[in-house]
């Protein structure tokens, strides 16, 4: 166990009221809310206006695309401790490739790779290089925006399958004060705090602070689970004038290594690759960043967002390999950094010609990346790994730049929502020898989308859109062969969908339908079969239907609901793997999350909540040799506020509660689960 902040939370939780033994009278109940209600209106599971989706200003039962909001109070509901156990319950979203693995939030959606070309905070790309990921901290999110399919047409460079829009916590104009102290498995310790509210008195200033501390172990031997987290936010707002600054900086260390050793082919053993005295995933970030928006007049708006981050990896892993009828072990050492800066222009027009309103859309942005790698191999011991310099193995530097424009018309029971979009993208690829090579691409992107409203809360859409995707980092054609080396060509897909979405006013209730089919081609996935991270392109379909439930009522009931059927075939790939589905993709995916608060009589105060989650069959490699069982995971939730103490809540959350631990293997390696773990945390806010 960690000391020094185990006295922390002692320290932290004198701030908590005792629990009272008598308790003379109940104080009438006031409620605390997190979210700040600015960029995404929301309500319990049920997100209501966002500006996510199409940078606009609308409601999401109205948007004519399959959009998934995970709202403030699920993920206090299930208390994820990552991104990717954050979109467990999100239809089409697959956080469950790579079993048991907190160094990366690596997600599919629709069934296609999305952890390098679908990162979004806050409306603006958040670049991933090979290795130097941007690390998500769940507490610091207000919610995340789930945009399922091509969205290049106004968010420029990203994914197929959609992108996922972080919603960072933002100042709120009213006082707001929160400490919670948790624990949990493997020596888990975590204190954590958010402040907010106006800088003074009748001030147009409005602050937010928010961290934590954790110090944690993991079933890995030497893996780590550690971390430091800061963001503040400053906010103005004069009515005419609305800038936010948002801020980070954090620090966390994890395990090198979460593999386990696999004897043979489509088998993982109970042997850890990891070598607990050199096992530290050391990961530094920052970002920095502003929103401003000026109104011109009541109908023309000025909108400028900007930011520039930083990320800086040390990876420390290791591994076994055969030697005769025995295994050796290798030691890795590999460090990469990552500089980005990301600014967007737009001007907001509201007009009508003639029965027909439009929202007009009109931007500009631009991006620069640039990320250097540096890494060794060693076979003697994790001394000498770790003592030996650590040579530059290549660089990347890409230059994007886009003009977008977007209407969003209404006329009558119709609408229609047109996108057009230009990118130029220069890319500057230096490879070991410090040679280097440019690379020009240049591409367009759009979207079209209809819809029809019956006034009873249902609506129908029909929907194109395309994408372009241009890939910071290298791809092999062969994996197993360095001379193979390329720069990735860009991305690109064109989707067709159709669905249909029921929000009526005043229930609290947001249903959809969708069906998708999407053609990708030069699609980046990851390829782990030699043992590194390596990218590999080919050309996809994606095919499949959609359906999700959303709902928060008065009676203290709560439901999220999703199921997923798709299909994902190689239509050209390596040798043997044409015409196949891709690994890792299952065909079915379920979800089903309720939560019940007791509203009167003696239990008045307790919420008990449960969920479960089904993960198909799929494929664990593409040349379809291996099958990966299905899986269920079923998780808990447990809190109680008591009447007598107002702003403290006790919360307890399993997760995989009867400890299902199933490998399952993707591109042909094979991974396992995490088992059962939980955790229990004490918060008041006030």
């Amino acid at each position: 166990m960690k000391r020094p902040l185990i006295a922390c939370l002692l320290a932290g939780a004198a701030a908590l009221p005792a629990i009272a033994q008598d308790a003379p009278y109940v104080l009438p109940e006031i409620v605390f809310e997190a979210e700040s209600d600015t960029t995404l209106v929301q309500d319990g599971y049920v997100p209501g206006i966002s500006r996510s989706a199409t940078k606009l200003d609308t409601p999401v039962g109205k948007i004519p695309q399959a959009v998934t909001i995970i709202t403030q109070d699920q993920i206090e509901d299930q208390a994820p401790r990552t991104l990717n156990e954050t979109l467990g319950y999100t239809s089409a979203a697959n956080p469950n490739n790579y079993g048991f693995d907190t160094r990366f939030d690596a997600f599919f959606l629709r069934g296609l790779p999305a952890y390098y070309n679908g990162y979004f905070r806050d409306g603006l790309r958040q670049y991933n290089a090979p290795t130097a990921w941007f690390k998500t901290e769940p507490y610091g999110l207000e919610g995340v925006a789930v945009l399922k399919g091509p969205n290049s047409s106004l968010y420029g460079v990203s994914g197929p399958g959609g992108i996922v829009n972080l919603i960072t916590k933002r100042p709120k104009d009213e006082r707001y004060r929160e400490i919670e102290l948790s624990t949990g498995a493997n020596d888990r310790v975590q204190i954590a705090g958010d402040i907010s509210g106006p800088m003074s008195e009748g001030s147009d200033f409005n602050y937010r602070l928010t961290g934590l501390v954790r110090e944690a172990n993991s079933d890995l031997p030497g893996y780590a689970d550690d971390k430091t987290y800061f963001a503040p936010a400053l906010s103005w707002d004069n009515g005419v004038t609305r800038a936010t600054l948002l801020a980070e900086i954090s620090s966390s260390v994890t395990g090198g290594t979460a593999a386990f050793y696999n004897p043979a082919y489509g088998e993982v053993s109970e042997l850890y690759e990891g070598d607990p005295d050199y096992n530290d995933f050391e990961q530094d970030q920052w970002r920095l960043g502003y929103e401003v928006e000026h109104d011109l007049t009541d109908s023309l708006t000025l909108r400028q967002s900007f930011r520039a981050a930083r990320v800086d990896i040390d990876l420390e892993y290791s591994g076994h390999y055969p030697v005769g009828a025995d295994l050796a072990r290798y030691w890795g050492h590999y460090k990469e950094n990552l500089d980005t800066l990301v600014l967007d222009n737009e001007l907001r027009w509201s007009l009508n010609t003639g029965a027909v309103s439009h929202e007009i859309l009109a931007g500009a942005d631009m991006t620069r990346a640039d990320y250097e790698t540096y890494s060794i191999l060693g076979y003697v011991s994790a001394a000498e790994t770790a003592a030996a310099p650590v040579p530059f193995t290549g660089s990347q530097e890409q230059r994007q730049k886009g003009i977008y424009l977007h209407d969003q018309m209404q006329w009558g029971n119709w609408q229609a929502f047109a996108s057009a979009r230009w990118d130029s993208v220069e890319t500057t690829t230096t490879s070991a020898d410090r040679s280097s090579s440019t690379q020009d691409d240049t591409g367009r992107s759009g979207r079209l989308a209809v819809s029809y409203d019956w006034n009873n809360g249902v609506m129908a859409y029909g929907s194109v859109s395309t994408s372009f995707a241009p890939n910071i980092g290298f791809v092999y054609d062969d994996p197993a062969d360095d001379s193979t080396q390329r720069a990735a060509r860009p991305t690109q897909s064109t989707q067709r969908e159709i669905g249909l979405k029921y929000a009526p006013e005043a229930t609290n209730l947001l249903l959809s339908a969708a069906v998708f089919d999407i053609d990708q081609r030069d699609g980046t996935v990851l390829d782990v079969s030699t043992g590194e991270n390596r990218q590999r392109q080919l050309d996809l379909n994606s095919r499949g239907f959609e359906l999700e439930a959303q709902a928060s009522w008065d009676n203290g009931w709560g439901l999220i609901a999703s199921y997923a059927h798709q299909r994902v075939k190689i239509e050209e790939g390596a040798a043997g793997t044409a015409g196949n589905e891709l690994s890792g993709v299952p065909n079915d995916m379920l979800s089903l999350w309720g939560k019940y608060d007791v509203q009167a009589g003696p239990a008045a105060g307790l919420g008990l909540g449960a969920g479960l989650r089904y993960v198909g069959e799929s494929y664990g490699d593409d040349l379809n040799s291996i099958r990966n069982d299905n899986r269920v995971f079923v998780d808990l939730g447990v809190s109680y506020r008591p009447a007598q103490l107002r702003g403290v809540e006790m919360q307890l959350n399993v997760k995989n509660l009867f400890d299902q631990q199933e490998q399952t293997c993707t591109a042909g390696y094979c991974y396992r689960d995490e088992g059962r773990t939980w955790t229990a945390s004490l918060s008041r806010r006030f």
